[in-house]
């Protein structure tokens, strides 16, 4: 059972209502955006009173970045834990094309949150969505560095357009209504992507990054 649904007036411990908070706030923000969105709503999707809802964020800024935290964190790992899966580096790729994908895809639209929030111009969440890219695409540049022996600019500079790329491709993919299959969405990117990649010879003894 969702935790949002939840009967009203049920006790849960501090972290299971937590979780039901945030669950119900993810789902209005997406549905409405930052600045349409009203705590009046999230508390009653929740099936909570406004003071409940208080004692567990100040504000709806607060609410938002813990959302946004959650999302970035979620990225973040599904692009090491793809670039980890394989020492083939073009599977490599393909894995991270299928991470960008099965996240827009499949976590109640979280992905608007990191890629499309109407609030992108705050500080605060401006620098964590730069964060989720910088890291993603140095895990990458890693990689590519360590094979190739480019330097860490060039290197950085495939890794970025590798990353951008992706999450391009993903959002559209599903704005399109996912007419292509997953699989076959990530293997058309990969080899798009690989094509390029594979221009740079790998180096003879060169490190396994970590």
């Amino acid at each position: 059972m969702s935790t949002s649904s939840v009967p009203r007036g049920t006790r849960l411990p501090r972290e299971e209502r937590r979780a039901q908070l945030l669950e119900a706030a993810q789902t209005v923000f997406v549905e409405y955006g930052y600045h349409a969105a009203g705590m009046d709503e999230i508390a009653d999707r929740a099936g909570v009173s406004k003071p409940v809802l208080y004692q567990h964020f100040p504000g709806k800024l607060d609410l938002y970045l813990a959302l946004l935290d959650a999302a970035c964190d979620q990225v973040i790992d599904a692009v090491a834990q793809a670039l980890r899966s394989t020492s083939d580096n073009e599977e490599r790729v393909v894995a991270t094309m299928k991470a960008y994908l099965a996240f827009v895809s499949e976590n109640g639209g979280a992905y608007r949150l990191v890629f499309e929030s109407d609030l992108g111009q705050e500080d605060q969440v401006e620098e964590r969505v730069r964060n989720v890219e910088m890291v993603s695409a140095k895990a990458v540049s890693d990689l590519v560095a360590g094979d190739t022996g480019l330097s860490e600019v060039e290197a950085g500079l495939i890794a970025t357009g590798v990353v951008g790329m992706a999450q391009t491709a993903a959002r559209w993919w599903l704005r399109q209504g996912s007419q292509i299959p997953l699989e076959q969405a990530a293997r058309i990117l990969a080899d798009t992507a690989w094509r390029g990649i594979r221009g740079f010879p790998v180096v003879e003894g060169a490190e396994e990054p970590r």
